[in-house]
């Protein structure tokens, strides 16, 4: 069971304010204080509060622009002092919250690279101790929510009730459109398990291309995330990382218009009653949907013990693909995708394994 997590309401943090949806935005990198400035004025005019801007960059080649390190907190200075702009930035150790908190930074996140490590999130947490500034934690690189709730759990243990997450998807070795995974599954699963979590997404890193940002945007908007972290230059064409995926403040001005942000809830008596109407017929296929399970592996365990007294292997794979190719042609006739149909019936074939596998390795007399 999960821990319970300390949470201070978003609304006590200080730093978003009406309209939906809240947005956090800047350049991928603090490059000059030209840069820095332009933007975060371009920014400032939409009505956007909260800067961001990679101080240190985590490249994965050496002698790629690693960022400009602590001259760079001195133009978000700047920035706050100018615009009254929140300012923010990612950290990935000691070193870096002692620096942003010299420079007067409102909040830090911790990148999908340093949430997969439970050392460098505790040693982050640790310095971050005696503060009351927000941390948002971005999900770790592969699809692990254990690990994304762990890095929560370290920084509750160590007095922060500010917390957040931002969901930037997932690495992959697939061919796909998106240069991450948006893997919602596990956003959705989150927002779950902790629904009074301040929830964002990250576009930017998902789509890895501006052309993707308003379709993902939308998506993480309609699954009820609270708000978005984009990256926007002043001049994207010329900045030395992740150019291809961000927008000018005109361009970040276009997309916030097209956005339909959706209610939350609503006071309509007649959605209530035909909202609780359907999810009532829900519950009870949910039911009908465990009870069919139930008796399916109750089958498969009578097959195990077949199995086991006539000494045959567990796995049949030419009999598996053929259900899986029966079934997946039929789940579309009820308008199914392969993919879902794939996805439910391999977790059920995976279970039947399973416990076959412990029939079979069971001693008699046991």
């Amino acid at each position: 069971m999960d821990r319970k997590l300390e949470l201070v309401p978003v609304t006590e943090w200080g730093f978003f304010t009406l309209p939906r949806p809240m947005i956090i935005a800047g350049p991928c990198s603090a490059e000059t204080k030209e840069q820095v400035m332009e933007t975060a004025k371009g920014l400032s005019d939409l009505g956007i509060h909260v800067f961001r801007a990679g101080i240190w960059k985590p490249r994965t080649h050496p002698g790629c622009f690693e960022g400009m390190g602590t001259e760079g907190l001195r133009w978000l200075q700047q920035v706050k002092k100018e615009y009254g702009m929140k300012i923010s930035c990612e950290v990935a150790s000691e070193k870096h919250v002692y620096e942003c908190l010299k420079f007067g930074v409102d909040m830090v996140w911790i990148g999908a690279r340093t949430t997969a490590n439970p050392f460098l999130v505790q040693e982050i947490a640790d310095a971050l101790r005696d503060t009351d500034i927000p941390i948002l934690v971005k999900n770790p690189v592969n699809p692990d929510l254990d690990l994304w709730i762990g890095a929560l759990e370290r920084f509750n243990r160590a007095g922060h009730k500010k917390l957040g997450v931002i969901h930037r998807g997932f690495s992959t070795s697939q061919k796909i459109d998106y240069r991450n995974d948006p893997g919602w599954r596990i956003a959705i699963e989150l927002r779950t398990r902790y629904p009074e979590l301040p929830f964002f997404a990250d576009p930017s890193h998902m789509g890895g291309d501006r052309k993707y940002l308003l379709e993902l945007s939308q998506r993480a908007l309609d699954l009820g995330l609270d708000g978005l972290m984009i990256e926007s230059h002043c001049n994207p064409d010329v900045a030395l990382s992740d150019a291809k995926q961000q927008l000018t403040p005109a361009g970040l001005k276009d997309m916030l218009g097209k956005i339909v942000v959706r209610d939350n809830d609503t006071d309509s008596i007649e959605y209530k009653e035909n909202i609780d109407q359907l999810r009532a017929q829900i519950d009870v296929i949910d039911e009908n949907l465990l009870f069919a399970l139930g008796s399916r592996l109750s089958i498969s365990k009578k097959i195990g013990h077949y199995k086991k007294d006539h000494n045959i292997a567990i796995i049949q794979s030419t009999r598996w693909e053929s259900i899986l190719s029966r079934m997946t042609e039929k789940g579309a006739q009820y308008g199914l995708s392969p993919e879902f149909v794939s996805a439910v019936f391999n977790a059920i074939h995976e279970e039947s394994v399973r416990t076959q596998n412990e029939i079979l390795s069971s001693r008699e007399g046991d």
